[in-house]
């Protein structure tokens, strides 16, 4: 029903940045939510940030001063700014949405980001 498909991924030193965007596209009339998850290895996939429709955000305590997410709701996109990154920020970062509050929701692909030196 919606396909989220997500770019910029990539490999950046510490304390460097990188954006990250994610683009939905199907079957819908509005979106609830869009944010972002990342998995390491061996972890759990957490909740980095998220945006409501109505401009709600929410951000994980580990990148709050960071990370900054966005998004442009005419165009089913959402952004995920992420300045002074960290080695462990990296992870497979996975874009979501949601069509409705507390529904299952669709996943992207994952983008994978190594912040490394």
């Amino acid at each position: 029903q919606v396909q989220l498909v997500e770019s910029g991924g990539g490999l950046v030193q510490p304390g460097g940045f990188l954006r990250l965007s994610c683009t939905a596209s199907g079957s819908i009339f509005s979106i609830y939510a869009m944010g972002w998850y990342r998995q390491a290895p061996g972890n759990q996939r957490e909740l980095v940030a998220s945006v409501t429709s109505g401009g709600n955000t929410n951000y994980a305590d580990s990148v709050k001063g960071r990370f900054t997410v966005s998004r442009d709701n005419a165009r089913n996109t959402v952004y995920l700014q992420m300045n002074s990154l960290k080695p462990e920020d990296t992870a497979v970062y996975y874009c979501h949405a949601k069509l409705k509050p507390y529904e299952k929701g669709y996943w992207g692909q994952g983008t994978q980001v190594t912040v490394s030196s």
